[in-house]
């Protein structure tokens, strides 16, 4: 029993620790929005916050380590997400994929690989949060501009619509977390 106790006011503390307070787990919308999209949004901003706090300590050794020669550095995987979210910005809200000069700033972030490993090096954490917290704050001022009706609609010369767009850009940012927690927990030894 003694065990059991001190396992679970473990537990607590570290609930208190990653999340903040002991509240009960629950999606409300963000005022602000219309009530699917502000669902999203919390949806969002919680994966974002998560991988935030996993990452938000570490040193620039960190931030580039290499799991193996065919891995992604935690800061590459950063911009990655970052770069993604914003390729949907534009599919959803605009129709279109990126213009030659958005493509010269993200695609190098979208695709990695070994130009990445190269390139997305040398620079802290927080430079990395820092772009992704940019394309974040769009997002949210974009998704203000619409409502449930927009988010049901299909994505112009898509079979997909922009509820599920969004829906992917959530799930594709809960996949890299994963990864992401793996990398950290293995450059720190």
């Amino acid at each position: 029993m003694q065990k059991f106790a001190t396992f679970f006011v473990f537990q607590v503390i570290l609930a208190v620790f990653l999340f903040g307070s002991i509240q009960g787990q629950t999606i409300e919308p963000r005022k602000g929005y219309s009530p699917q999209i502000g669902a999203v949004v919390e949806m969002l901003d919680d994966l974002k916050g998560r991988v935030t706090r996993s990452v938000a300590h570490l040193t620039i050794e960190e931030t580039d380590f290499l799991l193996d020669e065919d891995a992604n550095r935690v800061g590459a995987m950063i911009l990655h997400l970052a770069a993604t979210e914003k390729y949907y910005q534009v599919y959803t809200f605009e129709n279109r994929g990126f213009t030659k000069e958005e493509a010269a700033k993200w695609k190098l972030a979208q695709d990695l690989g070994e130009r990445g490993r190269k390139e997305f090096v040398g620079k802290p954490i927080e430079y990395y949060l820092a772009i992704w917290e940019e394309v974040r704050q769009e997002t949210l001022r974009l998704l203000k501009t619409k409502d449930d009706k927009w988010f049901k609609a299909k994505v112009k010369g898509s079979s997909m619509n922009n509820h599920w767009a969004w829906y992917h850009v959530m799930e594709h940012q809960a996949n890299h977390m994963g990864q992401i927690r793996l990398i950290v927990k293995r450059a720190k030894g």
